[in-house]
């Protein structure tokens, strides 16, 4: 992990070939990348994995109503926990949330709803056009409901959910906090 964080390499000459390459050899030996996206994953997981499988792991950001790779990381950039920058097609904008205090003017992070612009940005809800108001604006920027933080080097850093509330199959919502705090009640938790 060292030589990760202090030189941005995923390899090393001693421990790869150690340990590292028969954990490569799980995965047929021949691993020059991997892509990770769809749920947040901790940055000491994905710099583990990177340093085991000895290979970049670019991590990705996107919704199914944008498209998967709105946002991703550079494949060399040692720094794990955020989603990277926006690519070539997607155009990015922060929508402040005053009841949550998150701002487009903070200093020295702006913070703040995650709205984006893009010719892959869905065109609305089949038959849902009240749910279509919701989340696209007049001028076509799509609400993602995620809340991120501009960091110093342009890279996006998803931080929160505008709502924490989620709607279960049966059409009943939830907030997610209210399950967390039963389980961290709990006598099996660690």
């Amino acid at each position: 992990m060292a030589n990760l964080k202090s030189k941005g390499k995923v390899t090393h000459w001693l421990w790869d070939k150690l340990v590292f390459n028969k954990v490569r050899a799980l995965l047929g030996g021949n691993i020059r990348m991997m892509v990770t996206g769809s749920a947040p994953i901790s940055s000491e997981v994905l710099d583990f994995l990177k340093v085991a499988f000895c290979c970049v792991i670019p991590e990705g950001y996107g919704l199914t109503e944008s498209n998967a790779g709105s946002f991703v990381t550079f494949a060399d950039d040692p720094e794990s926990g955020h989603v990277g920058t926006p690519t070539q097609c997607t155009k990015c904008r922060l929508r402040a949330i005053t009841e949550k205090s998150y701002f487009h003017t903070d200093k020295p992070y702006p913070r703040g709803e995650i709205c984006m612009w893009s010719s892959t940005i869905m065109q609305g809800y089949f038959k849902e056009p009240e749910k279509t108001r919701e989340v696209l604006s007049e001028d076509g920027w799509f609400k993602t409901g995620d809340v991120g933080c501009v960091l110093e080097s342009g890279a996006l850093k998803i931080i929160d959910r505008a709502k924490n509330i989620f709607k279960l199959s049966q059409g009943e919502y939830i907030a997610p906090e209210k399950l967390e705090n039963v389980y961290i009640q709990s006598d099996w938790c660690l």
